[in-house]
This record gives structure tokens, C-alpha cells and sequence, in this order.
């Protein structure tokens, strides 16, 4: 069987990014790259894909029930080359989430999610910033 998560430790390494936890048991590891706005970005194996999330922003109440919010994280969707802003199981956080295959995944293919996680998080800082505030 394949070690998946020595060699998604080592792509972690090989892109200069910090981990700041590991749960070797979970196969899981929260990374921090400031610079690029990344902070506690989940990477978890979950054989047979890699699961990359990150909060984003709390739903305050009032934003729970705007359709308006949620409309425009779809649209903003649209602009992500990899992954996407979803909401929680809760409805209660705002996360960027991003899955891919294991069994072919490569350091380019991991990096291309990361920095679309970067470039969105540029792109829409702005509107994010707002859509937190409530």
C-alpha cells in the first residue's frame, strides 16, 4: 500500500510550506504560508482522495439567511481554478474546500490548489471582508 502521507508531507516540503500541526494518526497536517494568505489549511488524507480546506469567514445570523451571500460565493466559484467556497455541514462557516485523487496525485497538482486558494482569497479579499463583517 501506498505511503500517501509521507508523500504529501514531502510536496508540503518541497512548496516551502510551514506545518504547524500534524496528526500522524489522521494522516493530517495544518499548514500556514501567511504570505499567500494561508493560514491553518487543512490537508487530510482520506484514502482515496486528499481533502484541502480552510475557514474562511464565519456566517453571522444575519447572513445565515441572505441569499445574496450565498449567490455570490457561487458566482465567485466560477472564477476558481481548483476547489471552491462552501458553506459547513452548519451552515455556520464559510471554508474553502478542494479534493483530489491520491492515487495520481503529483506536486504540481497539489501546489495548482493551493494557490488557487491564494488567488481567490486575492481576487475576492474585498468582497469576502464585507460578506464577513455581516
Amino acid at each position: 500500500m501506498a505511503d500517501y502521507f509521507a508523500t504529501v508531507k514531502n510536496y508540503i516540503n518541497d512548496l516551502n510550506l510551514k506545518i504547524v500541526n500534524e496528526d500522524t494518526a489522521e494522516e493530517l497536517v495544518v499548514i500556514d504560508d501567511e504570505e499567500n494568505g494561508i493560514k491553518n489549511l487543512i490537508v487530510d488524507c482520506e484514502d482515496p482522495i486528499l481533502i484541502v480546506e480552510q475557514a474562511v469567514f464565519p456566517l453571522s445570523k444575519r447572513a445565515k439567511t441572505s441569499s445574496e451571500i450565498l449567490l455570490r460565493l457561487l458566482q465567485m466559484n466560477r472564477h476558481l481554478v481548483h476547489g471552491a467556497f462552501v458553506v459547513d455541514e452548519t451552515g455556520s462557516q464559510v471554508i474553502f474546500r478542494d479534493t483530489l485523487q491520491l492515487a495520481n496525485l503529483d506536486l504540481n497538482e497539489l501546489e495548482g490548489s493551493i494557490n488557487a486558494l491564494s488567488l481567490g482569497l486575492a481576487e475576492f479579499g474585498g468582497e469576502i471582508i464585507e460578506m464577513a463583517q455581516g
